[in-house]
């Protein structure tokens, strides 16, 4: 007999290589040591007076007489990025995605034992926009303004520039954000339900009131709050933001009223004809569509399947342009050589993690229906989805041509030179005395050497398309870290963290 060839041709060993670094991979992140991380940094950007249990120790109180100028308490929030304003659209953004994250992955947040962390970081959201809402049909959208506030380089606590506040009202309406507010406040209930159901049935008080204002008076908030428009300009208007306002009081209320709202609206608002390829803080239509898309599987919604496998048309369309199988490759999502989804050069990463999100939601729904994503260029399991969901998060993480993470704080190699006020100025703590406006910009905001406070948590802008990535604080496309960055990606480590198969966790044990 013959005896059988030892498989050591260059190609087998090529496959034994490709095979073995993809195991490697596999394991070697920590997802729950992210997912620990990833909450941290909601405490970096907290404004208003901290708490006792505050973990993040070189951030101090700040903001404590916003809304004072104006005669109402806006003290709290959160800061959005790198800068010490307080802008309510993409604030209220964070808390749905935090919320939506919680909701999907509950038990594997407490198994990780960040349940209550996550619940925190949602909690410090919607304390300051029920403060925010001060009468039914007002609501205060912005504490500062980017304009003063860009010509200074300040920490939090020692801020000089303007604290006026800005407001939607009646007269100078803004649907987008009430909407917006409305869909995080909804949502958050749901979170709140079992937990504390005094808080959840207030949360949903205020939403409701919120949808209601947003529906009655039309208009772009940034067309009424002038100052948001270079900053946060709402481009996509706010047809999506009322979609997306009613999905969740409808997810959070169960009455037919506000699914029909989504129904009836969904052709003129573009819920059922727009076909998009991003996911933000302003543009909210994919999202809304997966929602619509994973209700067709649920037998009482039977009767409304027409509408709602336009809807699922549509979320098709932005899944597979994620997986670059639409037929036409102008639909599809580029990819920089290494494999990351890239939108645009300004914070890209943004755009990766809300995608990571809803692959990975919907590829847990398609493994609940027994179904496939079907794109023009083939058929998707939902293993799949999921794979290619987690390859995103793993080049976050290091797994990428630079071999950086892109999560401040996570592993030994990560941007230390982020865009970020409070983190690249002495701590509070450290130093009491008084760090002027120009001050910030003479003694900190050029210095060569790494932030004095490590921002953990931040997911940073990222690389651009040709994964190139320069960690210098100027560079703040690349390297400025905002909350609706880091907040989608909270869910999705949760799961990662869950899918290890030492995982076993009882849920209720964490709902005392």
């Amino acid at each position: 007999m013959k005896k059988k060839r030892c498989c050591l041709t260059k190609k087998c060993i090529a496959w034994f290589l490709t095979i073995s670094t993809f195991f490697f991979l596999c394991e070697a992140f920590n997802y729950g040591e992210a997912l620990s991380k990833s909450l941290l940094y909601f405490e970096s950007q907290r404004s208003g007076r901290l708490p006792y249990n505050q973990r993040v120790t070189w951030r101090h109180h700040s903001g404590l007489t916003d809304g004072l100028e104006q005669g109402v308490d806006l003290v709290g929030g959160y800061y959005d990025a790198g800068d010490n304003v307080k802008f309510g659209l993409p604030m209220a953004f964070t808390v749905t995605m935090l919320s939506w994250g919680a909701i999907e992955y509950g038990e594997q947040l407490a198994g990780a034992g960040e349940y209550v962390h996550a619940l925190e970081a949602i909690k410090w959201g919607t304390d300051y926009f029920i403060k925010a809402h001060t009468h039914a049909n007002v609501l205060w959208v912005e504490v500062g303004d980017g304009d003063t506030d860009h010509y200074c380089w300040q920490r939090p606590e020692d801020m000089t520039t303007s604290r006026r506040a800005y407001k939607v009202d009646p007269n100078n309406p803004g649907s987008d954000v009430a909407g917006e507010t409305a869909a995080s406040l909804a949502a958050a209930s749901i979170v709140f339900r079992r937990t504390n159901p005094h808080y959840s049935q207030l949360l949903l008080h205020h939403a409701k009131q919120l949808f209601e204002f947003g529906e009655k008076y039309k208009g772009k908030y940034d067309e009424s709050v002038g100052v948001a428009k270079r900053y946060y300009a709402s481009v996509s208007g706010y047809m999506d933001e009322l979609l997306w306002a009613a999905i969740w009081l409808y997810r959070a209320t169960q009455k037919e009223e506000y699914l029909m709202y989504f129904l009836e609206n969904a052709k003129h608002f573009g819920g059922t004809t727009w076909f998009i390829t991003e996911f933000s803080w302003d543009v909210k239509y994919a999202a809304l569509q997966a929602i619509a898309s994973m209700m067709l599987m649920e037998e009482k919604h039977k009767r409304h399947e027409l509408i709602l496998k336009e809807y699922h048309s549509k979320a098709e369309h932005y899944l597979c342009a994620c997986l670059g199988l639409n037929q036409d490759n102008n639909t599809n999502v580029d990819r920089t050589p290494g494999g990351l989804l890239y939108t645009r050069q300004w914070n890209n990463m943004q755009y990766v993690s809300t995608a990571t999100f809803l692959l990975t939601v919907y590829s847990d729904h398609l493994l609940a229906v027994d179904q496939k994503l079907m794109c023009p260029k083939g058929e998707v399991g939902p293993n799949d989805l999921f794979t290619f969901a987690k390859s995103q998060v793993d080049y976050i993480l290091g797994s990428n041509p630079t071999a950086m993470s892109y999560l401040v704080g996570y592993g030994t190699s990560f941007p230390v030179r982020v865009h970020h006020r409070g983190a690249s100025i002495e701590s509070y703590r450290g130093n009491k005395g008084f760090i002027g406006c120009t001050q910030g910009y003479d003694n900190w905001y050029g210095r060569h050497d790494p932030n004095p406070n490590v921002l953990v948590g931040a997911l940073v802008g990222g690389p651009d398309i040709k994964d190139n990535f320069k960690d210098e604080r100027s560079n703040y496309m690349q390297t400025e870290a905002c909350t609706y960055n880091t907040a989608p990606l909270v869910g999705v480590f949760a799961r990662l963290h869950g899918s290890n198969p030492n995982f076993h966790y009882n849920y209720n044990d964490t709902l005392l």
